[in-house]
Order: structure tokens, then C-alpha cells, then sequence
């Protein structure tokens, strides 16, 4: 049996009083927690409103309000207070009742589900293949899967989505990079990029030395191009080909710190080329040619653009005369998905298709064959005043959503193809929205991302709905057997199949930045971004140390899992517990203190009443029988009523914090939770309160325990400890 949140049942009651009185309808009562205890428990702020429209005296509607309200079962008599707020007490005895009912469900503490679920699409983390994930990473990933761990623990249908960057400009600098190590292999001694990254960077201020450190780049490189082919040039037969066989069966940690190093290579190489105006040969395929005719042809081009034109090779990956960049590419994407699996793991985070039975991970190459789709259906369907959603302007073709306008007040474009043909993150965006509306039959997509990305989503979700790419089809379950439909279809199918009155609400759910010392966004010493694992592995090390000096006797195995779990539930706990929209600075010692609202309190908190319990054990009660068993509560110190109405609350906590998408509204409940039970025991005995007293308080410190461990195991991700 579920418990309705009082601030809802109190919401009902009141507005339909203040309804009944004045007759008007839709009145709404606002009731909130109270700011200060000797006010009540709630306060119904909705009289002020409603008195000023039917221009009444407020206090005095009030009056009426409560004269015709019947909640003598939940609360004290209310009371009218200031120019018409009415404050109400709960009653001990409604409390008692609710915690009963919290205390018979171990699984989800009586908390009351969704009486409509939805299928709502998350799309979070989104890192880009062959880049380690870094700290810019850790809030889009924490966020998303908090917000997915309430909106799954109310009954909703949540499917996360991990739009992974797999279809850019860096795949081609990767690719390249491939090809560099497989020629340093060949040539053998230490790597040759190793020694041009030490030139490149030891010269960059000398011109002339740097130019001539790139000619002789540029130089190899081509003898090593023109080198490796069996039947035309430029096949990779010889050498790369079976290269890229022989890398599956290496070592994936190795590769993936090769990988890093070879794409700063070919960065730092196509940096220091600009403006020198180096040429190097490749091939290009020929749009058309005979049978028994060489199907390429070979084009001199800018040596600082190869790493673009094998992107340009790569957005014909299908093409089976690339089939040697789409081994690299796959190759590249495993490689990168096995390091973000790492980081999830640390993290605790489900975003992998290994833990559901749906594809999770859906990067950007998923949808390349819907993308022409798009931008011609745009072009096609015209917005309110007959003109087409999509249009050419300077070679580009470009929508231009109402609204939205430059600095000097001219259209701005929403760009979804280049003068090149190249498609655009916008593009596959709108691909991706289709599909979820369309093939996940989403209710609500929800996007989680910085704030900088604020423009483009308002833009998108603009776009969207100017070409009704908001409206769903009539039927279907967004993940029932989603594989068996993923096969080219229109990229959004004609209206008449679509159910005109159900439309999908988009979501862009935003936050602040990760802040160093300095009040600039966290950065090495280097000025690089610091990498995740690197952040994680030092939070644990940290906390080892601080396990090492608590609890010195422990055994290796049981320090290793507190350190892990304090260090990882120190950082998620210490981005949770800040307003998502506001930036934070990043601090190990704060985060890992053991005073304030911190996760190493919260477990402690946690791991000290589970204390409790084992030494009422060690004592010979029962306290298992004692706190299941009990069917009559005594709330009659103050403390105790506290505590218990604090309990109470926790399903209205969830169920704000997941309508606002605001983790930080459940950690500060957490917090107060753990306040709330210290001054309970501290002036309430539990094991040696007497026969008629001791199940009351039993129950209680067993029911803030299980709401602790919940909140940050179920909701948060975060492990619980019973020994600190």
C-alpha cells in the first residue's frame, strides 16, 4: 500500500474549500512546507491570489476557506495567520500511521507511483569517441542517470539514450592517427610521432626550423602512402589492412593510450601546418566511371587537410572501397566504449547497452542514413505563412525558427547542411528526435547538457516543432523489441499515421560548470581538461588514506571497498548537493569532510545507526521483531514527532525533485533527515529506553536508515557503508 504526499492531499482539500466558498473553479491552494516550524508543518499560500481577482478581504476568505475544510483526520484545527496564509500541524497520530505503512514496505518506503506513466527518452553523458572522458563529462553523466533512477523509481518508462560523439572531425584525426602508428611499426625504433611531437612543440616559436621538421614529415608520409597498396594505390592492403587485424587481438588498455597520444599528434601536427601550404597526394573516388575502370582518382591536397578528407571518406563508410576506414572506425569505437565502461562502472552509472535489453548507446553514425532525409523534408513542408521550413542561404541550407535573431538583428540560422554536403550535430540531432518520437513512442525527451548548449536546443526544439516532428504515432512500446524496427525509414513518417493529439514534450535539463581553486573551469597544470578516471582514481586514493588513519585494523579488502565508495560518493554527492544550474569549485577536502552535507556524513550517518541496531543485537533484543511487529506508535517527545514527519515527507521530496530535475532537493533532504534523527538521539534513548518506548524508536532509527540508503543508493547511485 502506497501513501499519498500530505502537501498533495492537503492541496486537494483546501483548493476544492476554496472552490466551494467562492465558486470559482481551478483554484489552487499553493501549500508548501512550512519556512518555520512554530508556523506548522504547512502553509496554504493560494487566498492572497484568489481574494485580490474577486477583490475580497484575503484574512477573511481565509476564514471562510477554513470554515468549509475537513481535515480534523491530518491536521490540528487550522489556523489563519497574516493577511490570509492558513498553517496546519499534523496530527501525531496521522503521522504514526504513515509511518507504519512506510515500515510494511520494504521496497519502495510506501512511496506512491505515477498514476499516468510515460515513456520518457534521457539522453545523457554523450562523450566522443577516442577522446578520454574528462571533467566537462561528470555532470551531463551523474545528472542524467540521477534524473532516470527517480523518474524509473515513480513507474515511468525511462529509456536512456548515450548520443556518443562517433561521426566527426575526430574520428578522422583518429584514423589518421592509426595510420601513423602502423607506418612507426614498419619503420621500427622508438615511434616517429614521439619524436615529432617533442620537434613540433621544441620549435613551434621558429618558423623556419618548424618548417622544415613538416616538410620532412610531409615526405615520409607520402613515401609510406605511395608504399602501401597491392592493387591500386591508396588500398592499404599491404600494410594497413592487416594492421588494423592484428590490433583486435592486442591489448585494448594499450591501444587506447595510444590512441590518446596519436590523436594529440595529428592535432598538434595540423596546427603547426597552417599557412605553409605543404601539398601530399590521396584518392579520391570518382562519381562515376566504367566498367574495368580505375574507380579513383588521385588529387593533390593541403597536407594540414588529410585528417578532413578521411572524414569526408568516412561519411561514406558504407562504401565497401572504404573498407579500410571503417575497420579503424570500428575498431576506434570498441576501444573508446570499453574506457567509458570503466569510468560508468566507477561511477555506478547504467548507461551501457549491457545492462538493458534495448540498444542504450546510439552515437551519431546510428543515424547517417536518415540525414538527406531530413534536410529534404525540410525543405519540403512549409511553417504557418507558406514558406519553407528549410531553405539555402550562401551555399548552406539553413531553417530560421521565429525568434531568433543575431546581434544585428537579422534571421538567425539553424544550419543543417553545409555548402559542402556535410551534415552537421544539428542534423543528426533532429534525426535522432525523430526516431525517438517516432520508434521510441517518447512522451518526453529530456536532453542533459551544459548550459552553453542552451541556443542550440531552443533552436532545435523550435525547428521540431515548426515541421511537427513533436506529434507521436498512435501505437507501440517505446522498447519492446526496438532492434527488429531499426531498418531505413522515412527519417519522420506522413502525419496521417501519427496520432494528432498527442504531442512529445522536449526537455533541455541544463547546469553550471566544474570550477577549479581559481574560480576557472577545472584544468591541469597543462591547461588541459582533467581527465574522469584520473579524478576518480585520486577521490578514492584520498579517501584510503583518511580510512587508513580512522581504522588502521581493518582488513586491505574492507578498506579498499569504504575507500572506493566514500572517494566515488564523495564527488557525485558534492555535484549533487549544488543547484545544477550554478557553477561549483571543485575541492577534495570538502567534499571529503567528515562535518556538513557531504557524502562521508551521509554514510557515516547511515553506518551509525546501523550501529545501533547491532548493538541492540549484541544485547539480546530482538530489534528485528520489535520494529516489524509494532503497530502502535508513542510520538510524544518533540524529537521523535520530528523525525517522524520529516520520514513522512520523503515521496513529495522525490517527486519535486524529479518534476524540477534537481538532484540537490534530495540531498538536502538527506541532510536535514540526518540532522533531524542526531538531535532525536541525542535526546531520545533507544536501547535503553524503556519496554513501551524502545519499538517506537527502534522503528524510527530503522526507517531513517532504510530512507538514507535509498536516497543515496537507489536514487543517488551512491554506496552506503555499515562501518566508516
Amino acid at each position: 500500500m502506497t501513501m499519498k504526499p500530505v502537501i498533495e492531499i492537503l492541496e486537494e482539500k483546501i483548493s476544492a474549500a476554496m472552490a466551494a466558498v467562492t465558486g470559482q473553479k481551478d483554484c489552487a491552494a499553493i501549500v508548501s512546507p512550512a519556512t518555520d516550524p512554530k508556523f506548522g508543518d504547512y502553509q496554504a499560500n493560494g487566498i492572497m491570489a484568489l481574494a485580490k481577482k474577486l477583490k475580497k478581504n484575503p484574512h477573511k476568505l481565509a476564514e471562510e476557506v477554513v470554515n468549509n475544510l475537513e481535515v480534523s483526520d491530518i491536521c490540528e484545527p487550522p489556523e489563519v495567520a497574516g493577511p490570509g496564509f492558513i498553517n496546519m500541524r499534523l496530527k501525531a497520530g496521522f503521522v504514526a500511521n504513515n509511518l507504519l505503512l512506510i515500515s510494511k514496505d520494504a521496497v519502495n518506503l510506501a512511496v506512491e507511483k505515477t498514476a499516468e506513466p510515460k515513456t520518457i527518452v534521457v539522453d545523457f553523458s554523450a562523450p566522443n569517441i577516442a577522446k578520454q572522458m574528462h571533467v566537462g563529462h561528470l555532470r551531463s553523466t551523474i545528472i542524467g542517470d540521477c534524473i532516470c533512477r527517480m523518474l524509473e523509481f515513480l513507474g515511468h518508462n525511462v529509456i536512456r539514450q548515450n548520443h556518443i560523439g562517433d561521426w566527426g572531425t575526430a574520428l578522422g584525426k583518429v584514423i589518421l592517427g592509426l595510420w601513423h602508428m602502423c607506418m612507426a611499426e614498419k619503420r621500427g625504433g622508438k615511434p616517429y610521432y614521439e619524436d615529432d611531437i617533442e620537434d613540433l612543440k621544441a620549435y613551434k616559436d621558429n618558423k623556419r626550423e618548424l618548417e622544415n621538421i613538416c616538410d620532412r614529415i610531409c615526405i615520409r608520409d607520402k613515401e609510406d602512402w605511395e608504399e602501401d597498396f597491392e592493387e591500386s594505390r591508396g588500398d592499404g592492403r599491404k600494410r594497413f589492412r592487416p594492421f588494423l587485424k592484428k590490433l583486435r587481438d592486442r591489448e585494448k588498455g594499450k591501444i587506447w593510450e595510444k590512441i590518446t597520444i596519436l590523436y594529440q599528434y595529428v592535432n598538434l601536427l595540423e596546427e603547426s601546418l597552417v599557412g605553409m601550404g605543404l601539398m601530399t597526394t590521396t584518392r579520391k573516388k570518382k562519381k562515376s566511371y566504367g566498367e574495368g575502370e580505375e574507380p579513383f582518382e588521385y588529387i593533390s591536397i593541403s597536407f594540414e587537410d588529410l585528417s578532413r578528407h578521411i572524414t569526408s571518406m568516412l561519411q561514406k563508410i558504407d562504401d565497401p572501397d572504404n573498407e579500410q576506414e571503417k575497420d579503424a572506425w570500428e575498431l576506434i569505437t570498441t576501444i573508446s566504449l570499453e574506457h567509458c565502461e570503466t569510468v560508468y562502472d566507477q561511477l555506478n552509472i547504467k548507461i551501457t547497452n549491457k545492462h538493458f535489453n534495448y540498444q542504450v548507446v546510439r552515437g551519431e553514425s546510428f543515424y547517417r542514413d536518415k540525414l538527406p532525409e531530413i534536410v529534404d523534408e525540410l525543405q519540403q513542408k512549409k511553417d504557418s505563412q507558406g514558406n519553407p521550413i528549410a531553405e539555402k542561404s550562401e551555399g548552406a541550407i539553413c531553417a530560421f525558427p521565429k525568434g531568433f535573431k543575431t546581434k544585428n538583428g537579422t534571421r538567425l540560422p539553424f544550419i543543417i547542411q553545409k555548402s559542402d554536403e556535410a551534415h552537421l550535430y544539428a542534423t543528426t540531432d533532429l534525426a535522432a528526435m525523430c526516431y525517438r518520437v517516432n520508434e521510441l513512442k517518447a512522451d518526453k525527451i529530456i536532453y542533459v547538457t551544459d548550459a552553453r548548449q542552451k541556443l542550440h536546443f531552443e533552436m532545435l526544439f523550435a525547428v521540431a516543432r515548426m515541421a511537427g516532428w513533436d506529434e507521436r504515432q498512435k501505437t507501440g512500446d517505446g522498447r519492446q523489441k526496438t532492434e527488429e524496427r531499426e531498418q531505413k525509414t522515412e527519417a519522420c513518417p506522413e502525419r496521417s499515421r501519427r496520432d494528432r493529439g498527442q504531442r512529445t514534450e522536449f526537455v533541455h535539463v541544463t547546469f553550471g560548470s566544474v570550477l577549479g581553486e581559481n574560480g576557472k573551469p577545472l584544468k591541469t597544470r597543462e591547461g588541459e581538461n582533467v581527465k574522469l578516471k584520473e579524478l576518480l582514481d585520486e577521490a578514492v586514493e584520498r579517501a584510503k588514506k583518511i580510512v587508513e588513519e580512522k581504522n588502521p585494523e581493518l582488513p586491505a579488502e574492507k578498506k579498499d571497498q569504504i575507500a572506493k565508495a566514500v572517494g566515488i560518493g564523495a564527488v557525485k554527492y558534492a555535484d549533487f548537493s549544488n543547484n545544477r544550474t550554478s557553477d561549483y569549485v571543485f575541492s577534495f577536502d570538502k567534499m571529503l569532510a567528515m562535518e556538513g552535507n557531504t557524502a562521508p556524513y551521509m554514510q557515516y550517518a547511515y553506518a551509525r545507526i546501523k550501529s545501533i541496531m547491532k548493538k541492540g543485537k549484541d544485547r539480546g533484543i530482538d530489534t528485528n521483531k520489535e520494529t516489524s511487529e509494532e503497530t502502535a506508535l508513542d510520538l510524544m517527545e518533540q524529537a521523535e514527532l520530528d523525525l517522524a514527519k520529516y520520514l513522512i515527507r520523503y515521496g513529495e521530496v522525490i517527486q519535486s525533485a524529479a518534476a524540477d530535475y534537481r538532484p540537490n532537493y534530495l540531498t538536502t533532504y538527506l541532510y536535514e533527515l540526518a540532522q533531524k534523527f542526531s538531535v532525536f538521539y541525542t535526546n531520545c534513548p533507544v536501547l535503553d529506553a524503556g519496554p513501551n518506548k524502545r519499538p517506537t524508536r527502534l522503528l524510527l532509527c530503522d526507517l531513517t536508515a532504510r530512507t538514507i540508503k535509498h536516497g543515496l543508493s537507489n536514487l543517488l547511485g551512491i554506496e552506503v557503508v555499515e562501518q566508516m
